[in-house]
């Protein structure tokens, strides 16, 4: 069942059908500016034949009253469970007026359709642009569950509060070594604030033209994007990372203020650079080639953050590890004994990181369990 809903699905399947219609009522609503016009006149007509619609009497067939109050051991997500509390609160008001009420209130607070419910997105190509589809199976991580690196979650914590208060915020990079939480550490920001209206977006990097048709979409709606570019880098000969560059700064058009770029790259400059780059005496076509270096570092400077995860020494690995293991109890080595494993450990399985460390925990409490 979609979503794990519970409950009556007749007023579940009413319920989504609300949620999921972007009408200029709906989406005013979504804007705190619930319209007291014409708009909300007809927007009470109409609920007030949905509310025969959800007084509608069962009809005689044998599964029907199993529908109308259904449970099951599923899986519910969050989504799921906001439309059964919504389907519940509009069968439970006392008039069309009331209804109508409680389902502004949801579009206020929560949204309305694909956007209000989702919180993680990717993209894909559509005809006439871009489609955005929510992503259902995700990490419940937090900030809190990733070890270490103090001053960088609060630089990023920083930024994306001031983002989402409407404050002056800039484009963010991650960079560092591989394993280190960066990719981690904006996925958890998204579930952190999503309730507050944030949403991320990732987009691949053979994405990229999909961006101007993605901002179309998002950029009057009442919530903060964040577009999520993993892994973000350039080889010698690509020039996509111009394209990149314009999206960021705005062309003709100015980037929209509910937008931020949020990327990660193992690279400093993202852009891999070559030893002839540094030569002025080479040209090509009469340009230096230490212009062309320029022109590719330049991308950084778009991003007004930029936020180092260097891979952790030896003894900040072994505080990962030891910390990381306080979170299973089936673990009950002595940190001396962990930190002697962990060594060995790290030697043949890529070295020391954050990731290192986890699959590590993970390791050994299979182990335990199995044991």
């Amino acid at each position: 069942m979609r979503g794990g809903w519970q409950g009556d699905l007749w007023h579940c399947c009413l319920a989504q059908a609300l949620v999921g219609s972007e009408n200029p009522f709906s989406l005013a609503c979504e804007r705190r500016q619930a319209p007291q016009d014409t708009l909300y006149a007809l927007a009470l007509r109409d609920m007030e034949r949905l509310r025969a619609l959800f007084d509608a009497p069962l009809p005689d067939a044998d599964a029907w009253p199993l529908l109308r109050d259904f449970h099951h051991e599923g899986r519910c997500t969050g989504d799921g469970a906001l439309l059964t509390e919504l389907a519940a609160a509009l069968a439970q008001a006392d008039c069309p007026a009331q209804m109508l009420a409680r389902l502004t209130d949801f579009y206020r607070t929560r949204g309305v359709g694909l956007l209000g419910l989702g919180q993680v997105f990717r993209a894909e190509s559509a005809p006439g642009g871009a489609r955005l589809t929510p992503v259902e199976e995700r990490l419940p991580v937090r900030l809190g569950d990733l070890v270490g690196y103090e001053k960088q979650k609060q630089q990023l914590l920083a930024n994306t509060e001031a983002f989402l208060a409407g404050h002056h915020a800039n484009n963010v990079l991650l960079y560092g070594d591989a394993g280190t939480g960066k990719s981690t550490s904006i996925q958890a920001i998204a579930n952190e604030y999503a309730a507050q209206g944030l949403r991320l977006i990732e987009i691949y990097k053979d994405q990229y033209a999909l961006i101007p048709a993605i901002l179309r979409q998002i950029k009057s709606r009442n919530y903060r994007f964040i577009l999520f570019l993993d892994d973000l880098s350039f080889e010698e000969n690509e020039t996509s990372y111009k394209y990149l560059k314009a999206v960021m700064e705005g062309g003709a058009e100015a980037a929209p203020e509910n937008v931020r770029i949020y990327a990660t790259s193992n690279r400093r400059h993202l852009v891999r650079e070559i030893w002839r780059d540094r030569s002025d005496m080479e040209q090509d076509e009469g340009m230096h080639r230490s212009d062309t270096m320029q022109e590719k570092l330049s991308l950084v400077a778009r991003f007004g953050v930029t936020i180092n995860f260097s891979k952790p020494t030896q003894k900040e690995y072994f505080q990962i590890v030891t910390e990381l293991a306080k979170r299973y109890p089936e673990i009950t080595l002595t940190d001396a004994e962990l930190c002697a494993e962990a060594n060995k450990w790290e030697l043949s399985h890529g070295g020391i990181s954050g990731r290192t460390a986890q699959q590590f925990i993970n390791y050994l409490a299979g182990k335990s369990e199995n044991a």
